[in-house]
């Protein structure tokens, strides 16, 4: 009978230590990522999932609209934007162009 129990400690042990090392962080990474893209605002300075920077002309629900540096407007869908590099509220923004 120990000898049962002696075996699936290590298993309960390396389960404890999967989570903590990988699907914890992994859940921590996804609640910010969302919160970012829940926090969106006009004028934010963004980088996409692709590698394009520009700054937020208009966002609803689903999709944001891309300024980028030479004046086009671009769609995007929310979940495409990746990063925020500058807030809209850190110095003046400059949209018209």
């Amino acid at each position: 009978m120990s000898g049962g129990i002696g075996t699936i400690i290590p298993l309960i042990l390396m389960f404890v230590l999967f989570y903590f090392l990988l699907i914890r962080p992994q859940q921590k990474r996804q609640k910010a990522v969302q919160k970012m893209q829940t926090d969106l605002k006009k004028g934010d300075k963004i980088v996409t999932i692709g590698g394009l920077h520009g700054f937020i002309d208009s966002i609803d629900e689903n999709k944001a609209v891309i300024k980028c540096g030479d004046g086009s407007r671009l769609t995007f869908d929310r979940n495409a934007i990746r990063e925020v590099t500058a807030d809209a509220s850190e110095g003046s923004v400059n949209l018209t162009k």
